[in-house]
């Protein structure tokens, strides 16, 4: 690695710190976070093999669920096993191109993931506001059209942030990230050149995708409770507002969690550096521990299903 006039020139190998200020309590730290990946990992994998198993629930609610589920592990995975690398065994280092790659995944799992829980919100939609229609709008053809669009779009959108880093920026202030995983702005952050054009296209990538799907969920929530208070049966009600309720629960804490830490980045540099990393390990952490449990509890047939996969006799 070449240094030049105290900075760095092309680094090979960047260091994680974990998180700021914690780090001795980083081992017990990693307890509660491999538990939640631990649960994660069973509950999404549950979910996908009851989907796969039940030609009943090869319909577009449960096919969404079981997209969001393998994205959510998909992006558990990402960071984890090194995160506890830095907790655990004190392997802190990590290569420049796979710490580049580690954030083209992150950020790529995390787009998709938000392109999932809108085409949940359409489906919600249409199934509740236009029912009669549901049946032909999302065809088998559509969700194959969705499921390779949300992954496209967010593959090629976050494909650039990786790029204007690989080959604009050449000086590093230091190597040391001060975060447990790598993070684009945490990278960007490290250069000793003008980032101006990272900040702003890393700024359109978040409002073309998560602004984006935000307003359209928020937008489709709105037009559905009023849709679900004019029903006149009060058991239809209660039935489309628990399925509305299992969405909001799941896509809450996702959106909420992913603001507070795209805005931290850029304008929170009062808030202490602890807080912000240990909120933003829980963005990626909390969404898929949280998913499955939120749809075992709520939608019945998973719950079904699951009670057979677990109770019933191998003859029965």
């Amino acid at each position: 690695m070449l240094t030049f006039n105290g900075s760095f020139f092309m680094p090979s190998v960047f260091t994680l710190v974990g998180i700021p200020g914690l780090e001795p309590v980083q081992c017990w730290i990693g307890i509660p976070f491999c538990a939640m990946y631990v649960i994660a990992v069973i509950g999404n994998s549950l979910i996908l093999v009851i989907i796969k198993k039940e030609n009943s629930l090869h319909i577009p609610m449960y096919i969404f669920l079981a997209m969001l589920a393998a994205t959510d592990m998909a992006l558990s995975t990402c960071i984890l096993p090194k995160m506890l690398g830095i907790f655990w065994f004190h392997w802190p280092e990590i290569s420049f191109d796979a710490c580049l790659l580690q954030m083209w995944l992150i950020h790529s799992f995390q787009a998709t993931e938000s392109g999932v829980l809108l085409a949940m919100a359409l489906d919600r939609y249409v199934a509740i506001c236009n029912p009669l229609r549901h049946a032909t709008v999302f065809s088998q053809k559509l969700l194959t059209h969705l499921g390779v669009g949300v992954t496209m779009r967010s593959a090629i959108l976050v494909l650039p942030t990786l790029l204007l880093i690989k080959c604009r920026l050449k000086l590093y202030q230091t190597t040391v990230i001060s975060h447990s995983y790598c993070e684009h702005m945490a990278i960007v952050k490290l250069a000793a050149e003008d980032i101006r054009v990272n900040k702003i296209y890393g700024l359109f990538v978040a409002f073309a995708i998560l602004g984006f799907d935000i307003i359209f969920i928020t937008m489709s929530y709105v037009r559905i409770f009023v849709t679900v208070f004019q029903l006149s049966q009060k058991e239809a009600r209660v039935k489309a507002f628990n399925t509305c309720v299992a969405h909001i629960c799941v896509f809450l804490p996702f959106y909420l969690l992913a603001f507070f830490s795209f805005f931290t980045h850029r304008f929170g540099s009062h808030i202490p550096p602890y807080v912000h990393i240990l909120l933003s390990n829980l963005y990626l952490l909390v969404p898929p521990f949280l998913n499955p449990i939120v749809y075992g509890v709520k939608t019945k047939e998973i719950r079904r299903h699951a009670w057979k996969i677990f109770v019933s006799s191998p003859n029965s």
